[in-house]
């Protein structure tokens, strides 16, 4: 028995469009280097937030509770890559978050875990698709404000920025059934134009003779509790780094050793981090920030920036946002698509859902439903969008969780006297601990959004979103258990993973296993 999954050859159906019971689903090539992974986690991770939301983060924690606050979350995150590092080695397969759900705790909880990826990605998407329209409606509102429609929850909606929306949405979806490679190779380039945006604001705002440090005192707001105005930051971390753990999703298509993956995490964190930061200094050095951060302003970031570099800062800010937001978009199209291709090969929704295109064999299925459900999204208006995408990041709190969970059970402080299943970095007391401390890490970010008076809580709005969607999926897998039943869970593993398991991560098995040599040895 193959003792993991590092690179699964499986046999390939003969019908591999519509895979039947003991039938294996086609699997994608594997086109996707090193340096398009790592563009395809860190363009996820910085979006439009970036380059907007920077004011509003100064008012909550000031230049230091924020830069502190950043530095914290994207630590923490750290210790939960170290899961999806050993998890993407282990079982480098489309889906990620769902086949560790799948290995660690079985179908039930697979299901729920891709059934909130896909909530979290799909908010996604369609958020970056208004953000693009925003940024056109900041810099050119005479323009974007023709054609009044309609208002909803207090937003004015136009029928340019739903057209702009509209075609970045079919854009990105052509672009990712066209093929990986092509994808791979604009978000890459894309991240470079985004770090020498970003670089160029910053070094022009330091070098200026109009800015100056003391621009960033006080260092927390005045009044405020400095463990409180940090914690605020650090709430935000889980929306705010989502996209490194889009690397799972395409795992399967690596043309590299698995085992770099928790590297190029790590390394996209790191720079998701600085990109923050490097953007709160900009902005808190280049004008008193308490005074931008209470002016009202629509846009503080283009305010502050411009007023030191002038329209050049408003084209940078303006580079940097287009190549966030279209970065977004790619890479959360590229995870949509996955999970719901390896829902789709275990059958928990249709199975066309894991057919691959004839000619691009990419999982164009998936990519088109994440289309069809984001071209509603524009025509809500941006207010009300933002009430289903806030509790978006439940759902990926709750992917951190079932990853570092599973790495939980499969790590081993010590090593048996013989293993031959040993999986390769299975025996690690420091990995071990790590990943119980993430789970912990996980369970505190959800909590902060739960939790009526955190920092972090989600709205009226956001938790009724919430509510719907849980209620959705749960008639959603009633309606499919009498076909799911139909599988055994060695034909899903085998589904999803592309081989059978490796023994050491049987759990009921091995429990059964021990049960019956007990026994033996009482008697």
């Amino acid at each position: 028995m193959s003792k993991s999954i590092e690179n699964p050859t499986p046999h390939v159906a003969t019908t591999p469009s519509d895979p039947g019971h003991g039938e294996q689903p086609e699997r994608m090539a594997k086109t996707l280097k090193p340096r398009w992974v790592f563009a395809i986690a860190l363009g996820s991770a910085v979006g439009w937030g970036a380059f907007i939301l920077p004011t509003d983060w100064l008012a909550m924690g000031g230049p230091l509770g924020t830069l502190l606050g950043f530095s914290i979350g994207a630590g923490l995150m750290l210790i939960i890559a170290v899961s999806y590092g050993f998890l993407i080695r282990t079982f480098p397969v489309s889906g990620g978050e769902l086949a560790y759900a799948l290995i660690g705790y079985g179908r039930v909880h697979a299901f729920f875990a891709g059934w909130f990826l896909t909530l979290g990605y799909v908010c996604i998407v369609a958020l970056n698709a208004s953000a693009l329209a925003l940024l056109f409606r900041k810099i050119m509102p005479s323009v974007i404000e023709q054609g009044y429609l309609y208002t909803v929850a207090g937003w004015d909606v136009y029928l340019p920025e739903i057209i702009i929306s509209v075609t970045a949405l079919v854009v990105f979806a052509v672009l990712n059934i066209r093929g990986t490679a092509l994808s791979g190779r604009i978000q890459f380039w894309a991240c470079v134009l985004m770090i020498i945006a970003v670089a160029a604001m910053i070094i022009s705002v330091i070098a200026s003779p109009t800015t100056h440090f003391g621009n960033m005192s006080p260092a927390l707001p005045d009044g405020v509790n400095p463990v409180a105005a940090i914690i605020a930051i650090v709430a935000i971390a889980p929306w705010a780094f989502i996209g490194f753990d889009n690397v799972p999703q395409a795992a399967e298509e690596f043309d590299f050793s698995p085992a770099k993956a928790l590297r190029l995490i790590v390394l996209a964190i790191v720079t998701a981090a600085a990109l923050y930061m490097a953007m709160l200094v900009s902005v808190s050095m280049a004008e008193p920030w308490q005074a931008l951060a209470n002016s009202g302003s629509a846009w503080g970031t283009a305010d502050a920036v411009t007023g030191v570099i002038g329209g050049s800062g408003l084209f940078l800010l303006a580079v940097a946002i287009t190549m966030g937001v279209s970065t977004g978009l790619n890479g959360f199209y590229v995870s949509a698509s996955r999970v719901l291709m390896a829902m789709g090969r275990a059958q928990m929704i249709p199975p066309i859902f894991a057919r691959l295109h004839p000619k691009y064999k990419t999982p164009h299925i998936g990519i088109i439903a994440v289309l069809i459900v984001c071209l509603i999204s524009p025509w809500f208006g941006r207010a009300a969008l933002t009430w289903v995408v806030d509790m978006s990041s439940i759902g990926v709190t709750i992917a951190y969780l079932y990853t570092c969970l599973c790495a939980f059970r499969i790590f081993r402080p010590t090593r048996e006297a013989q293993d031959p299943e040993a999986l390769p970095g299975m025996y690690s007391t420091t990995k071990k601990v790590l990943s119980g401390v993430g789970a912990v890490i996980a369970i505190i970010f959800m909590l902060l959004l739960l939790i009526p008076g955190s920092p972090g809580a989600l709205g009226k709005e956001s938790l009724i979103a919430l509510a719907v969607w849980i209620a959705i999926g749960i008639v959603f897998f009633l309606s499919r258990i009498r076909h799911n039943r139909k599988l055994t869970d060695h034909q899903v593993d085998r589904l999803v993973l592309g081989d059978v398991r490796p023994a050491v991560t049987r759990f009921s098995e091995r429990a059964e296993m021990r049960r019956e040599g007990a026994l033996t040895t009482e008697n």
